[in-house]
């Protein structure tokens, strides 16, 4: 069962052909990030979708080689007692873009038309104002210049049943299998409606959605970032001209005797073949 048709039965990207392809792109993605700089453009891309569907490892790989003083990562936490009691999408305005910026959204404000409907964190007329509002508040957005991106990230059942059982046996990602995670798996029916209405009313052509197929996390994240380098018109901006200083002559300085400092012990010198 999948909200969208699945992908996985193209078969797994071959790892040689995608690494070749993720570097050109992440190459582009730099370029990219230097047009914005230069330009002061303001860039918003919202990664959404279901649990363990790829959008964390993706905004990894989106981010890897870019300046994280113009890339940032947002990913809010549950809201404080006060951010409840503002209008719901103030805590998220804080975090928009200046120019020259890029903001990759860990989830966003859609939070209130997934996890919070599905799971009655929000009443039925928060939940109504929001899809009411929500176009609204991204044709705003959109108005004043940003380039606002959205993306679904669609995985079938099968295949997240087997990305959580993964994470259980992995210590180093079983911090990812959270309890809202486990009701995911309970409910994939209602979060499927629940992402069918909200594509209704937010999927509007000054910001669509684009949906992901991520059963094969390669092939989505090689589609995800071509598509999103597709959408901006970038050009190569002329990297400064930089030429290393000669170093100046010796004026007798000596280090410290090594016995006068505290250093890391060589764990990496203990281990065998």
């Amino acid at each position: 069962m999948s909200d969208e048709k699945s992908s996985g039965q193209r078969g797994k990207l071959p790892r040689s052909l995608y690494e070749r392809e993720l570097y050109r792109l992440q190459t582009e993605l730099v370029k990219l990030q230097e047009w914005v700089r230069a330009e002061g453009a303001r860039l918003v891309v919202v990664f959404e979708g279901r649990d363990a569907a790829g959008k964390g490892s993706t905004i990894k790989r989106v981010t890897e080689h870019l300046n994280p003083r113009v890339a940032r990562i947002v990913a809010l936490p549950r809201p404080t007692e006060r951010e409840r009691g503002q209008w719901y999408f103030q805590r998220y305005t804080e975090h928009l873009p200046a120019a020259g910026e890029v903001v990759l959204l860990d989830r966003s404000w859609y939070n209130r038309a997934g996890v919070e409907r599905v799971m009655g964190f929000c009443t039925m007329e928060e939940y109504q104002r929001f899809l009411r509002q929500c176009p609204i508040f991204e044709r705003m957005l959109v108005e004043d210049g940003i380039l606002l991106r959205k993306y679904w990230f669609s995985v079938s059942d099968s295949v997240q049943e087997e990305r959580f059982r993964r994470r259980l046996q992995d210590p180093t990602r079983r911090w990812k299998l959270s309890p809202m995670d486990l009701e995911s798996i309970t409910r994939w029916e209602s979060y499927s409606r629940a992402k069918d209405e909200m594509f209704v009313h937010t999927d509007i052509s000054e910001a669509p959605w684009h949906v992901v197929e991520s059963d094969d996390k390669r092939r989505a994240r090689l589609n995800m970032i071509a598509h999103l380098l597709s959408t901006v018109p970038y050009e190569a901006v002329a990297p400064q001209v930089i030429e290393l200083p000669q170093r100046p002559p010796a004026t007798g300085y000596q280090r410290p005797p090594r016995d006068l400092q505290t250093y890391v012990p060589d764990h990496a010198s203990e281990l065998r073949k």
